[in-house]
C-alpha cells in the first residue's frame, strides 16, 4: 500500500491541482441528482488542496455520451459540490478548448473550476496522448481521486500521467482507501471470512470467484449466475438465466470449494414467473420443482433464511452482486433482505460499488455499512487481483 504515492507525499503549496474525480453520478428524468455519494467522497481531497493554497481544476466523466447532449452536461454536478461546500464552482463550457484554458490560466489560489463531461471529448475513452497533454498543461500537480474509473485507460486516468513525474502525481484520499480496503480483504481478513456473489452473469465474475476460492472460509452464490450453478449440479432451471458454455467452468469452481474445504451455498427455493416484469404472475418454489417456461429471478425466502444462516458468524463479509431483478420490485425482496442481514451482523462490511451500492442505498443500510465502494467494475478487477491502469502509474518506481 505504501508504495502508491499519496496526495500527502507531495508539495502542494500555492500549486495548480487537476484531480481526477469520479463524478459518474445517477440522475432522474429531470437530471436532479439521486444519489450524491460519489460528489461527497471526493470533498476530503479537494479540501486538503483548497487548505494547501492550491488552485483546483476537478474532471470527470457523466454517463456514455455519443455526443455533446446538454443532458450529460456536470452543471449538475457543479451545483451541488458547491452547495456541499459551500464554495463557487466555476463550469467550463468545453474540456480543453478556448474557454477551459482560459478559465484555467486565470484561476487563482483557492478557486474551483469544473471542466465539462470528459467524454465529450472522443479521444478519452481512446487514451488519447494529445488530449491527455492538452489536459496536463491546465496544472502543475496531478491527483487521481476516481477510483471508479481506475480499471479503464483513458485519457484522464493513465495517458495523462506520462506528463506528470513522480513528484507532481499521486492518489487522492479516496482512491487510497479504496485499494487499501481491497488489499486488505484478500491479504488479512478476520476469519470467517464470507464472499457473498449475485448478479446476472457467471461470466463477469468468473475470475473474482477463482482468485477468492482459497481465501475465503464461505462462498455464498445468489442472482442469475447461481442458475449456471445449479445446472451444473443436474437441476432442471427452466428458462431461468443460464450460460450454457460456463458450466463446466461452475463444476471445476464448485469442486476446487470442496476440496480447499469451503463451504459453498447455493438458493434452495426461487421467486419464479413466466416473464420479467412487475405484471407477472409469480410463485415461489423449490429449485428442484422450476415449472417448464418459467425463470427464476430471485432468491426465495428459504433461501434468504438459509443465507442468514451462513452469514451469522461472519467476521467480515464481502457482498458484490443483487441477488435477483432488484430493479422490478417484485424481485426485490431477496436482495433487500440480504442487505439487512449483512448490516445487522457485526462483521466488517466490504460492498463492491455499482448495483450491490444501489439495493444497499434502496434498503436504507448505507449507514451500518463499514465500507461501500464507488467503483463496481474496478472493485471486482482488484478482488481478481489485477493491477488497475489508472493505479499503476501512481506506484513508486525503483528506476524512475
Amino acid at each position: 500500500m505504501s508504495d502508491i504515492i499519496s496526495i500527502k507525499d507531495l508539495n502542494l503549496a500555492d500549486k495548480k491541482v487537476f484531480i481526477r474525480c469520479d463524478f459518474n453520478v445517477p440522475q432522474d428524468e429531470f437530471l436532479n441528482i439521486t444519489d450524491d455519494r460519489r460528489i461527497r467522497s471526493a470533498i476530503p481531497t479537494i479540501r486538503y488542496c483548497l487548505d494547501n493554497g492550491c488552485s483546483v481544476i476537478l474532471a470527470s466523466h457523466l454517463g456514455r455520451p455519443k455526443e455533446i447532449n446538454a443532458k450529460y452536461s456536470l452543471e449538475p454536478v457543479a451545483k451541488r459540490l458547491s452547495r456541499l461546500l459551500h464554495k463557487e464552482i466555476v463550469l467550463s463550457k468545453d474540456i480543453v478548448g478556448e474557454d477551459a484554458q482560459k478559465k484555467a490560466t486565470n484561476l487563482k489560489a483557492g478557486e474551483i473550476l469544473m471542466l465539462e463531461n470528459l467524454r465529450f471529448e472522443k479521444g478519452e475513452t481512446k487514451n488519447d496522448e494529445n488530449l491527455a497533454q492538452n489536459l496536463a498543461n491546465m496544472a502543475q500537480i496531478y491527483i487521481n481521486d476516481a477510483f471508479g474509473v481506475c480499471h479503464r485507460a483513458h485519457s484522464s486516468v493513465e495517458a495523462i500521467t506520462k506528463f506528470f513525474d513522480e513528484n507532481h502525481r499521486g492518489a487522492g484520499f479516496l482512491l487510497l482507501k479504496e485499494i487499501a480496503f481491497a488489499e486488505n480483504l484478500i491479504k488479512k481478513p478476520a476469519r470467517p471470512f464470507v464472499a457473498v456473489v449475485g448478479g446476472s452473469k457467471v461470466s463477469g465474475k468468473l475470475q473474482a470467484l477463482t482468485n477468492l476460492l482459497p481465501k475465503v472460509d464461505k462462498l455464498i452464490i445468489g442472482g442469475g449466475m447461481a442458475f449456471t450453478f445449479l445446472k451444473a449440479l443436474g437441476f432442471d432451471i427452466g428458462n431461468s438465466l443460464l450460460e450454457d458454455e460456463l458450466i463446466e467452468e461452475a463444476s471445476k469452481i464448485l469442486i476446487k470449494g470442496k476440496n480447499l474445504g469451503v463451504k459453498i451455498y447455493l438458493p434452495v427455493d426461487v421467486v419464479a414467473a413466466q416473464a420479467c416484469s412487475q405484471d407477472a404472475e409469480m410463485k415461489f418454489v423449490p429449485c428442484q420443482e422450476i415449472p417448464s417456461g418459467w425463470m427464476g429471478l430471485d432468491i426465495g425466502p428459504a433461501t434468504t433464511r438459509l443465507f442468514k444462516e451462513a452469514i451469522a458468524d461472519a467476521q467480515t463479509i464481502w457482498w458484490n452482486g443483487p441477488m435477483g431483478v432488484f430493479e422490478i420490485d417484485k424481485f426485490s425482496k431477496g436482495s433487500l433482505k440480504m442487505s439487512h442481514y449483512i448490516s445487522e451482523s457485526h462483521a466488517t462490511t466490504v460492498i463492491g460499488g455499482g448495483d450491490t451500492a444501489d439495493v444497499v442505498a434502496r434498503a436504507d443500510d448505507a449507514d451500518e455499512m463499514t465500507f461501500i465502494s464507488t467503483g463496481g467494475g474496478a472493485s471486482l478487477e482488484l478482488i481478481e487481483g489485477k493491477e488497475l491502469p489508472g493505479v499503476k502509474p501512481l506506484r513508486v518506481k525503483d528506476n524512475e
